[in-house]
């Protein structure tokens, strides 16, 4: 029995006949490898990526990592052999169009009316493009994000020398629109940055009561959904989190990552703007490579000159395969993994050596232990990471802020405390949950 998926090698295989065949009128030749050498070598490989912890699995569910889909795995894989560079469209036609049609559609998923946009090489890159045409539209003044915001955003205006500054959050981690109203009326403020999914706890900021704000303040708003943009194709989520995506279109731009909920392999981001005339920041000469179409290049549009296109024909892939609508099998998924945190949740909650806060609002579960302080709580989760992962489950530790917690859970003094956190981003991680909670309950009884 296989533990690692290989079916789709067939269906690579398959294809890669066709594409072969596709260029079957240039005169042949030969690269072929020594395979004795190259066997031995990705031997060495297999041996030596054994070396992590089973990312792929149910039982992982720790950190955020989701594997990609195997028609992902196939068409990166597909594309490699062409190897197409999507800066240009002399190094990447047919991948240059699969971009801007994959682009176009997580555009529509979002129901922007229009837009410009390309994929990144990840979250970080398509955030800093998103606060780069900030400061240029908004010159002099600071970009504020929650203080639960991924700390991304603090170091990418340090980079562009953007004063940047926080806005508390509240016990559900998401940020204070009363802090927010009074950081605003200081003045100052140019870019609101709204995180639809906090990569701690997987909160929605309140994006809804923000737009508000933006009409009676007038700053930029940018949401960050790196991490939970793809749920607002998702039926069953809370009403405040539900009310937050449905205003999503609103902003001024848009960050998804498609290596995280998108089934694609690392590195893959996507920014998007909801103005196109944003793209007159990017305008350079590049005699070099421009030279072949009218059309737009990508490259004249994207801050990053060479880029992989096999990133784009794998996203392009997955899309068509699985396509991005309510009730379909793609957000199926992800309702999964949100019901499988929901359910982790209410087990918690009925275990008296555990403390739960807030429920879920996307596939993030965090919990503490009960200890007679903070620092004995920390040392117990410390404890239970452990245990679990020597019964082949994988959790993931956080240091979140006790606020988090009800008040008087442990004696005043300590700020933070050390939580257990899940990841629950598989859809097999709903079919699992009976099998992680009896390793769980075993790590946590000791």
């Amino acid at each position: 029995m296989h533990v690692l998926e290989e079916d789709s090698l067939k269906s690579l295989a398959s294809a890669l006949a066709r594409l072969d065949a596709k260029f079957a009128s240039l005169p042949a030749f030969s690269t072929r490898p020594d395979e004795a050498r190259m066997a031995a070598v990705l031997e060495q490989v297999a041996d030596r990526l054994a070396d992590n912890y089973p990312y792929f699995h149910p039982l992982y569910a720790g950190q955020m990592l989701k594997p990609p889909h195997p028609i992902a795995r196939a068409a990166y894989a597909l594309a490699m052999w062409i190897n197409p560079n999507n800066h240009a469209l002399d190094g990447g036609r047919a991948s240059s169009r699969m971009e801007m049609e994959a682009v176009a559609a997580l555009a529509q998923m979002f129901a922007l009316p229009q837009h410009l946009g390309h994929l990144t090489s990840g979250g970080t890159f398509a955030n800093l493009e998103a606060l780069w045409v900030a400061g240029k539209l908004t010159p002099g003044k600071k970009i504020v994000a929650s203080a639960q915001a991924h700390y991304t955003h603090s170091r990418i205006c340090s980079v562009l020398g953007i004063a940047f500054d926080t806005v508390p959050a509240t016990a559900d981690g998401t940020m204070s629109i009363p802090a927010l109203r009074a950081a605003l009326a200081a003045g100052g403020i140019g870019t609101v940055v709204a995180t639809l999914g906090t990569t701690a706890t997987g909160a929605v900021d309140p994006l809804h009561e923000m737009l508000a704000l933006r009409d009676e303040f007038g700053f930029r708003l940018h949401v960050d959904a790196a991490y939970g943009g793809y749920f607002t194709i998702v039926d069953t989520l809370a009403p405040a989190a539900r009310a937050a995506f449905d205003a999503i279109a609103q902003a001024d731009s848009i960050v998804v990552d498609p290596h995280k909920h998108g089934l694609q392999p690392y590195g893959c981001g996507c920014i998007l703007f909801r103005d196109p005339s944003v793209g007159r920041f990017y305008k350079h000469d590049s005699p070099y490579t421009y030279f072949s179409s009218a059309e737009l290049h990508l490259g004249e549009i994207s801050l990053e000159c060479s880029r992989p296109g096999a990133s784009a024909v794998a996203l392009w892939a997955t899309q068509q395969m699985l396509p991005m609508v309510r009730g379909g099998e793609f957000a199926q998924g992800l309702a999964a993994g949100l019901e499988a945190a929901q359910l982790l949740h209410s087990r918690l909650a009925a275990e008296e050596r555990c403390i739960v806060s807030s429920a879920p609002q996307l596939d993030i579960v965090f919990w503490a232990m009960r200890g007679a302080d903070a620092a004995a709580s920390s040392a117990a989760a410390r404890r239970v990471f452990a245990a679990a992962a020597e019964q082949g489950l994988h959790l993931a530790l956080a240091e979140l802020p006790v606020e988090f917690f009800p008040a008087g859970t442990w004696p005043p003094g300590a700020t933070t405390v050390t939580c257990l956190r899940s990841v629950l981003m598989k859809p097999e991680h709903r079919d699992w949950l009976d099998r992680i909670w009896f390793h769980l309950q075993r790590a946590i009884q000791g």
